[in-house]
């Protein structure tokens, strides 16, 4: 692979740049390998999707619909699936669905062929929602995959009147979003399936809509009227239609003497019908036309996905089959095939895949005929071809490129020009993509400019300052009163990080983007990683306020709706320090390098805020615990141990009634009290939100927790007390 350019090229660019990518290439060009290896070896974070279940489970993958939990209805942009205004789409995702998509770098789509535009649109309004709104999909990198001569998007009638409001044409490349972002186009040339140079240029000159009358005569010589192969040469038929492919096998069957056997395939789990890879029940006799449609996974390598065979003996207990390439026969074991969800491992915070169900038959299928939809990224020796009914784009093509050579192709009919069935948009689009394919200097010109934009990232403190401001705009609109020492302690956080942080960090951009520039080797420029270094210890140290503050959260209030908007503030202030820290730590101590900035990146991405909050209170009640003070309340509370005490009463007497907790006390109440530390009726009574009512049914309780406590402290008992 790395022998071909245009392949190691790709990788360059997948690599180490983070501009989308349009892989494409004749069939047989090495698209499917160039996948495999890229899920292996790439250290980005990744995750492959498909259109069709058959694909996903080709590519090791999932269906689309299926991870972003999307209907199959229509998608209109900039609304969410409730074209008619009757019912609207709501996305509920998981934590560890969210997580993914939170942390991932790059998304593959495979067989972008026959991916809609408005689904396209889609994904891109999911990974807006729940990564960075700002981006078309989220800013994830797109890889997308496929051949547009071949198989084309499915859209009925019906629902092309609404969408073609929106869209030129149903293919990927009308995406509204794509069209928003930059993306490179790689055509893989190399064609590792044919090696006849005279059909490589016939199927090229259909690929490229210049299939003349010599095209057709040359094609048309393969016609061989009343044809009838022999059973050892082993033809499979290719057809356009389903109930075609089905008739010729039942016929063929019949014609076979001997008992047909079935075998049921066994389904653990969850394992969609629309994925089966073979026949859920397979009927086969001796004789029998197959095809292989797995790969050899014993590693003796006697068969691989498309490859026809014959059934040699069977039973009951067992099938023998042997192959065209060796005539050797071989027991057949049956094979597994699992459908797999992606997963995040919680111990090494790794995208892997979980298998929800597994589907376990003989890999093989009756093989007479096959349809050509089916045959996409198959390849076979001999075949008929019934392509003279075409009725969709790239049919015919994908028909003849299925073949090693002219010589294995024959006809069932002649084609006609109406048989090579090529849309406009597509020709249209492939001449204007095949000028945005990068050279070295281009790739070199997006991967330092991906370089500066995750240095950028690490350097900007806007969104964290906004995160910050949103939490304190709450507490300065609704709990000013109660909090005002607090609220001025945040104010001056805000300036500090403002003056000292976002601003200082904006001129070290024109900084850092000045010695990238002038550097011929910027990713290991000892200079600026220098720089970069001292950067994170300066604003490392400067942040250190937002750490202490993170400690010290005012998360309470009596209002149901107030407190989960500071819940949620607190939340995203919380993961944007997190995140911002944990960054600049990490860069401080193994310098800035893509690769692995990238993967600790997504960790942090991924941790829990409330769980860190939750760690930093227990840790501030141990604190208090020991006479530590006051590290888990605001600074307006004078005495927050009583606080506390007073806060867990109320909630254990809300719970035995039954009844919300500021029916029992208000907050603005307990807060009053241990501040007052009030020590008889009368004086619980002058207490703000104390009134008559609560006086009676609860003031003793709460009178005998305050004296307690001033006893405890050693404070008198017949008097307020402020401090």
């Amino acid at each position: 692979m790395e022998q071909n350019q245009e392949l190691a090229l790709a990788w360059e660019f997948i690599e180490n740049t983070g501009t989308h990518l349009f892989l494409t290439g004749k069939a047989g060009t090495g698209k499917t390998t160039f996948l495999r290896k890229l899920k292996a070896e790439s250290p980005k974070r990744m995750i492959v999707l498909a259109p069709t279940g058959i694909a996903a489970i080709n590519a090791g993958g999932v269906t689309i619909h299926s991870f972003f939990q999307l209907p199959f209805a229509p998608y209109v942009p900039e609304t969410s699936f409730n074209a008619d205004g009757k019912a609207s789409y709501r996305f509920r995702f998981g934590k560890e669905k969210l997580n993914i998509m939170r942390s991932i770098d790059l998304l593959v789509i495979d067989e972008i062929s026959m991916v809609r535009a408005d689904l396209l649109d889609a994904i891109d309004n999911v990974l807006r929602r729940f990564r960075d709104r700002t981006k078309p999909f989220g800013g994830v990198q797109l890889l997308m995959i496929g051949d547009l001569q071949q198989l084309s998007p499915v859209v009925k009638e019906d629902e092309w009147q609404l969408l073609g409001r929106f869209y030129d044409t149903p293919y990927f490349f009308s995406s509204h979003a794509l069209k928003q972002t930059e993306y490179c186009t790689i055509e893989l040339q190399k064609v590792y399936r044919q090696s006849d140079g005279d059909f490589l240029e016939l199927l090229n000159r259909i690929r490229e809509n210049r299939c003349d009358k010599a095209v057709l005569d040359a094609l048309n010589r393969r016609y061989i009227p009343d044809f009838h192969p022999r059973k050892e040469d082993g033809y499979i038929r290719l057809v356009t239609h389903n109930y075609q492919a089905q008739r010729i096998n039942e016929h063929e069957l019949e014609q076979l003497p001997g008992r047909v056997y079935t075998y049921r395939a066994t389904i653990d789990g969850k394992f969609p019908e629309y994925s089966y890879p073979t026949d859920e029940l397979l009927e086969l006799k001796k004789n029998a036309q197959i095809m292989f449609v797995k790969n050899d996974t014993s590693g003796e390598h006697r068969y691989y996905n498309g490859m026809i065979g014959e059934v040699t003996d069977i039973s009951q207990q067992g099938i023998v089959v042997r192959t065209l390439e060796n005539p050797q026969p071989f027991v057949l074991q049956e094979e597994e095939w699992a459908n797999a969800k992606y997963v995040l491992d919680e111990e090494t915070k790794e995208i892997t895949e979980d298998i929800e169900g597994t589907f376990k038959q003989y890999p093989v299928k009756l093989a007479w005929a096959i349809t050509i939809h089916k045959s996409q990224g198959l390849t076979f020796d001999r075949a008929v071809i019934d392509a003279s009914a075409s009725f969709a784009h790239g049919q015919a093509y994908v028909a003849l490129s299925r073949c090693r050579t002219l010589e294995g192709v024959v006809l069932s009919a002649p084609l006609s020009e109406r048989a090579i069935i090529n849309d406009e948009a597509v020709e249209a689009f492939t001449l204007k993509a095949r000028d945005s394919r990068p050279d070295a200097m281009r790739v070199h010109t997006l991967q330092q400019a991906y370089f500066l934009e995750l240095l950028t990232g690490l350097f900007d403190f806007f969104p964290l300052e906004q995160s910050l401001r949103r939490y304190v705009r709450l507490i300065d609109e609704h709990l000013y009163k109660l909090y005002p020492k607090q609220l001025a302690s945040y104010k001056e956080v805000v300036e500090q990080v403002h003056e000292k942080v976002v601003m200082v960090g904006q001129k070290f951009k024109q900084q850092y983007t000045r010695l990238v520039g002038a550097s011929a080797d910027y990713m290991t420029d000892q200079h600026l990683q220098e720089r970069i270094h001292q950067a994170t210890l300066y604003f490392g140290e400067q942040l250190q306020p937002l750490e202490e503050l993170r400690q010290n959260l005012i998360l309470q209030s009596d209002n149901k709706e107030l407190k989960k908007k500071l819940r949620d503030a607190a939340d995203e202030l919380v993961e944007s320090i997190l995140q911002k820290t944990g960054l600049l730590k990490f860069v401080g101590q193994e310098g800035f390098h893509t690769a692995p900035y990238l993967k600790q990146k997504a960790l942090l991405s991924i941790a829990d805020p409330q769980q860190a909050a939750g760690k930093q209170a227990a840790k501030g009640r141990q604190k208090t615990a020991a006479g530590g003070g006051k590290a888990d309340m605001p600074a307006d509370i004078l005495h927050p141990e009583l606080y506390n005490r007073l806060v867990a009463w109320r909630n254990a007497e809300a719970g035995k009634q039954g009844m919300p907790v500021y029916t029992v006390l208000q907050q603005k109440a307990i807060l009053g009290i241990s501040n007052l530390l009030p020590t008889d009726e009368a004086s619980l009574l002058c207490i703000p939100y104390m009134g008559k009512k609560g006086v009676e049914k609860h003031g003793d309780a709460i009178l005998e927790m305050v004296k307690a406590y001033r006893r405890e402290q050693g404070m008198p008992d017949d008097a307020l007390s402020l401090d």
